[in-house]
């Protein structure tokens, strides 16, 4: 189970840094004791003469494993977070890029900070045995902060979304209409030890206008707690509010809980990371949710495939960055070309250290290289490792078979020279993203051209594929008339 969130009846262990005294940058100060005739800050309370609290009423009659203290001290988190965004709801294009220019420029002049808070989190990750792949993903230094910062800077080159005609017509009776894109509002963020995704969460939010509220985990606490004070200190010298960038990994997971149980208060949440994580933010989130899901990505080599071509693919999508979601877990090879390519993608896999799994055919073709059996689970699984499950199959109704049934509908791809099968292929596979002779691991907000991305999405209501800034905003019916009524 993830370390952001576990379901539990009993009250969760906080496991994110505590300051005893003062408030985090970016949360909520603890909420007063009973008795201690403290008041609590303007806005926070929920008794009578402050109205009704929307994210309370959605707790009524569950306690969610949530104490009073945590919920309010999120709440205010979120409602400042409301505040900030309705600012920045009127800010020009103009006001929101000088903002990001100058937030990447922070970044970078604070790369020995960050990456100095970065040691310390990959230091308790080694001594915590988490594997190598995810403290990759862990990882920063200065080229890698000089990248996310790079991206951060190129959102800046992106189309503002908001203000944008949708559609739009006069009716026969006058009126004019137009569908407009507007901002989402307050958007939460639930992930793991992936520090890049706060920048990315943060660039893409103020770009569309929407305020933000991260938790990024305990793996990542200090990498995400200097890079969440650099983006907010950077927002206030730039003339915007603070509370447009807001952390609550303070409140650990009792916290996220609060989070997503605060409807009316957020608009949406974004999980992002792991099976776990993702399944448990969307079973116990009462907030509106987009399922950004696992990868079990496949590659299918056609009869028709180029095979050298068809190796190529295969490497880069296995090997490239095997921990992340759009690296492909499983190749599908048609039985007319698996006699002369699984030979070779099983030496070509051996030699870049990957471990096969595979079905008979694969065990008995792949000569001098161990075959593990593989079984239901390795059809199923999410590696994020240097591993690789092989089928071979009898044709092209096959191999979408097996897509169908195991697939975690992110991205499929298929190798082949042949139009009607790579247009079958594209036709019938139910995925966010399909690739026709390239690699899975082009399904990335960067290398689609939409700047960075927030998450990709799984689900097929309001945003399908990499979430950029299009995928942050909801739209408003503007009608104009001239004194129209209706009979």
């Amino acid at each position: 189970m993830t370390d952001v969130l576990r379901a539990s009846a009993s009250p969760a262990v906080d496991d994110g840094p505590r300051t005893p005294d003062a408030a985090a940058p970016g949360t909520a100060p603890a909420a007063p004791a009973a008795g201690s005739g403290a008041t609590a800050p303007r806005g926070t309370g929920t008794g009578a003469g402050t109205g009704a609290d929307p994210a309370a009423a959605a707790d009524e009659g569950t306690d969610g494993g949530v104490g009073d203290e945590v919920r309010e001290a999120v709440h205010a988190v979120c409602r400042a977070a409301q505040v900030a965004s309705r600012r920045l709801r009127t800010a020009t294009g103009a006001t929101k890029d000088a903002a990001l220019r100058a937030a990447a420029a922070a970044l970078v002049a604070a790369t020995d900070r960050v990456v100095a808070a970065n040691a310390e989190d990959l230091g308790r990750a080694e001594r915590d045995g988490v594997s190598p792949y995810l403290r990759d993903r862990l990882r920063l230094d200065a080229g890698r902060i000089e990248d996310i910062a790079g991206a951060m800077a190129d959102v800046v080159a992106l189309a503002d979304p908001v203000g944008e005609v949708v559609r739009g017509s006069t009716l026969p009776n006058g009126l004019r209409v137009r569908q407009v894109r507007r901002p989402l509002g307050v958007v939460g963020v639930v992930y793991e030890a992936r520090p890049n995704v706060t920048v990315d969460a943060v660039a893409l939010a103020l770009k569309s206008g929407n305020a933000v509220v991260l938790r990024g985990g305990s793996a990542a606490a200090a990498t995400n707690a200097v890079v969440v004070e650099v983006l907010r200190e950077s927002l206030v010298a730039s003339g915007l509010p603070a509370d447009l960038v807001s952390t609550i990994d303070a409140h650990g997971r009792e916290g996220v809980r609060a989070l997503l149980r605060a409807r009316g208060l957020v608009d949406v949440v974004v999980p992002r990371g792991g099976a776990d994580l993702i399944r448990t933010v969307v079973e116990t989130a009462t907030v509106p949710t987009i399922e950004t899901g696992t990868g079990n990505c496949h590659v299918y080599v056609d009869a028709a495939a180029d095979l050298d071509e068809a190796l190529a693919v295969c490497l880069n999508a296995k090997v490239q960055r095997p921990g992340v979601c759009n690296s492909a877990e499983t190749v599908l090879v048609h039985r007319d070309v698996a006699e002369e390519f699984v030979p070779a993608l099983a030496s070509a896999m051996a030699e870049a250290g990957v471990v096969l799994h595979g079905d008979t055919t694969t065990q008995e073709l792949a000569v001098g290289v161990p075959v593990r059996p593989a079984t239901d689970e390795d059809w199923a699984a999410e590696y994020l490792s240097l591993d690789l499950a092989v089928r071979v199959v009898d044709d092209l109704d096959q191999a979408l078979e097996h897509i169908d049934t195991w697939s975690s509908r992110h991205t499929e791809a298929i190798c082949t020279t042949d139009t009607r099968a790579a247009e079958r292929f594209v036709a019938e596979v139910d995925a966010a993203a399909v690739a026709v002779n390239a690699s899975t691991r082009f399904t990335d907000g960067a290398q689609l051209g939409l700047g960075a991305e927030i998450g990709i999405s799984t689900q097929k209501l309001h945003a399908r594929g990499p979430m950029g800034l299009t995928e942050l905003t909801t739209t408003t019916w503007v009608v104009t008339g001239d004194g129209h009524v209706r009979t």
